[in-house]
């Protein structure tokens, strides 16, 4: 595939973005009270929130990937 370099650089930094802040993310919401019910069970608070986090983790490293196969 042939781009410019300069979007190549952009879905990188695109990339490296989400897959900083969603790591940091999941820890708030792991550590939410509302996360768990009164038994320690997920809520669907914490279920939404972990495909939420996961879907954004895949789409960051597929956009990491394209990235990279286009820069070189």
């Amino acid at each position: 595939m042939d781009i410019p370099v300069a979007w190549s650089v952009v879905l990188l930094v695109t990339a490296a973005w989400n897959l900083l802040i969603w790591p940091r993310f999941w820890q708030r919401i792991a550590a939410d009270p509302r996360s768990r019910d009164a038994g320690g069970h997920a809520t669907k608070f914490l279920t939404v929130h972990s495909v939420l986090i996961a879907v954004s983790l895949a789409l960051a490293l597929a956009v990491g990937v394209l990235g990279a196969l286009t820069l070189f």
